[in-house]
């Protein structure tokens, strides 16, 4: 009974290769170059746009394999990926900004292992194709903008108190504020302590002045935040991109990485993810001269810009409405055929619209629009990066009416130009700028090539190792082969239900473990040999062999499993992928390599009552 494995056991191993082989099964079907079309907005698409759609692909003569409409959502299966990307720009078009057109890969899994969660892993970026992109986000910049919101803030905070004051500027990272005179003092120290907690508060020699300085604190807040942003607000934008599976996610302290798969156009994705841009809304100052400002004495009140045509204009240096406030915005056209903008404001921003343009009926109103921009410049030798913030006002017009919640803007380029900014609206806009430090694109035919040389890999490594056992082993070897096949399919199944990301890497991984799997069923073998050099009978020595190489086959796991996770810890990116697979595959192959090619033993030789030899 030594070779024997109780009923429990035999039923143990038969149904985890069941459930494996089911839950790997998704892997072979392989997927359509697709694309998706559902609904921005609340609205959903109808029986009737559908068939619309499909006609114009028909029309365009593209051959579909499939054209399914479920839950108002819109999947139209392709042949090839120049298909694909031919229907996408197509409907792009036609759509226009209410609808997102997603480039996908659609399994193609029967209906039967999608209803138990049987699907396919997801391939990676070096595996499927598109562009990876590196942002640094401008931590700098970031507390810059914060003091300015901070200098704009006590300024507003000074008049509501009626506190008088002379002036209040940012300099040498100092806000600093000169009051009319020191009795006002004790009141604004007041203000700063109740309403301004986040700054330092320095009193120079001049008892008139105040200086000001963000918190070391609250700057480690204003940094965390930007990134954290900045993610929220580049996964809004990739959604309207369109991108189906994207990767974005925090990389150091101040680093995104973004993996747009199936993506090709990398100058598209760049422009919208890299760019910081938003709206203000002016007031235009009509009571002063420009020509002065011009000269260098603009008015206090006022601040100097520049329309599209380079002539010069004064604003208000209140703002009345910003991006942030905005909450929707559709690009098309004015009654006039010209590219606009249409806008939704939330509830503070129209309340505000609705007061300001109730009071100034008949006077102009400046839309400014702010773009920050990022050049490579070659300094002796070597590129340096220039930042530029870039605003223009691109459109002035006279308020005819009261407007708060809906209203649209003009004075854009082009339709292009509208339907980008419409898009950085809604999504919002970036509370840090960024910088693209590293981008490389995979195409589609590149990524297959991935994926074939992968194959082949653990293919060839496969095979080799079949030979090796077999030929040094006999049956026994034979035996481990079996027990590593289930490994490999153990392993899929695993990270199929997981629905881990593979990269290449992570197939890598996959041929690593394949060779370290192997390793216990040597142990166990030389095990057995050993024993019956020593004089056991072979019963005695297949037993002895499984109980005693188990301890060293477990130590050797344990320290590769806590590299494993030491790597899927500390590491980032593909690194975690390989560490990942690695990890399943040290437990796929504890099973495998002691309770599956166990059992295979058991049933080849624990029926015989008298074993005369082993074919090891």
């Amino acid at each position: 009974m030594q070779n024997h494995f109780p009923v429990w056991k035999n039923c143990l191993v038969l149904i985890v290769f069941m459930i494996a082989l089911i839950y790997a099964l998704p892997n072979l079907y392989g997927e359509d170059p697709s694309v998706q079309v559902s609904s921005t907005r609340t609205e959903q698409i109808t029986q009737e746009k559908a068939a619309e759609i499909e006609s114009a692909i028909k029309a365009a003569e593209v051959a579909v394999k499939a054209f399914e409409f479920n839950d108002g959502r819109i999947l139209a299966r392709l042949t090839n990926t120049d298909d694909q990307l031919k229907v996408a720009d197509l409907l792009r078009d036609k759509m226009g900004s209410d609808y997102t057109v997603a480039l996908n890969l659609a399994p193609t899994t029967p209906g039967w292992l999608q209803a138990i969660g049987a699907d396919a892993m997801n391939l990676g970026l070096d595996l499927r194709g598109g562009v990876h992109f590196l942002l640094e986000v401008d931590m700098d910049a970031a507390v810059k903008q914060a003091e300015e919101r901070y200098n704009d803030d006590i300024r507003l905070a000074l008049r509501n108190e009626k506190i008088r004051y002379q002036s209040v500027a940012k300099d040498s990272g100092y806000i600093k504020v000169k009051l009319k005179t020191v009795e006002d003092k004790p009141a604004f120290l007041a203000l700063l302590g109740k309403d301004f907690r986040a700054l330092d508060i320095t009193e120079p020699e001049a008892q008139d002045e105040v200086w000001l300085k963000v918190t070391e604190r609250e700057e480690k807040e204003i940094k965390k935040f930007a990134v954290a942003q900045n993610i929220t607000t580049l996964r809004n934008r990739v959604n309207e991109l369109g991108v189906a599976e994207p990767v974005i996610q925090q990389q150091g302290e101040n680093r995104i990485v973004v993996q747009l798969p199936g993506v090709q156009d990398t100058a598209r994705a760049k422009e919208i993810l890299g760019t910081t841009a938003t709206l203000e809304y002016r007031l235009v100052d009509v009571e002063h001269d420009v020509q002065k400002a011009l000269e260098g004495h603009p008015p206090v009140g006022s601040r100097l810009y520049y329309e599209k045509n380079g002539q010069p204009i004064l604003l208000n240096r209140q703002i009345i409405v910003t991006g942030d406030q905005i909450v929707d915005a559709s690009s098309g056209m004015d009654q006039d055929g010209r590219a606009a903008v249409f806008i939704s404001l939330n509830g503070v921003g129209a309340a505000k619209m609705g007061k300001l343009t109730q009071a100034n009926i008949g006077k102009p109103m400046a839309v400014v629009f702010i773009e920050y921009k990022v050049d490579t410049k070659l300094v002796n030798g070597e590129k340096v990066r220039h930042k530029e913030k870039v605003e223009k006002v691109i459109s002035v017009a006279t308020i005819q009416g009261v407007f708060s919640k809906r209203f649209q803007t003009t004075g854009l380029d082009s339709p292009q130009e509208a339907r980008n900014l419409s898009l950085l609206l809604r999504a919002g806009a970036l509370a840090a700028p960024v910088d693209i430090v590293e981008e490389r694109t995979v195409g589609p035919s590149l990524g297959q090539e991935n994926i074939s040389k992968g194959i082949n890999s653990n293919v060839y490594g496969f095979i080799a190792i079949t030979l090796f056992m077999i030929a040094y082993y006999r049956l026994f070897g034979v035996f481990s082969v079996v027990a590593l096949g289930v490994n490999v399919l153990l392993l899929v199944a695993a990270l199929s239900l997981l629905q881990a990301t593979l990269t290449l890497p992570g197939m890598a991984g996959i041929a690593l473990t394949v060779g370290m799997a192997i390793d216990a069923n040597v142990l166990i073998n030389e095990r057995i040999r050993e024993e019956l050099r020593g004089g056991m009978t072979p019963g005695a020595a297949i037993y002895a062999g499984y109980e005693r190489a188990f301890a060293t086959i477990l130590d050797s796991n344990i320290t590769n499993l806590i590299a494993g996770i030491a790597l899927f810890m500390l590491g980032s990116g593909p690194i975690r992928g390989f560490a990942l697979v690695l990890c399943i595959g040290i437990l796929t192959s504890m099973f495998s390599a002691v309770m599956v090619s166990r059992a295979l033993v058991n049933f080849a030789y624990g029926w015989q009552r008298k074993l005369d030899k082993l074919a090891i």
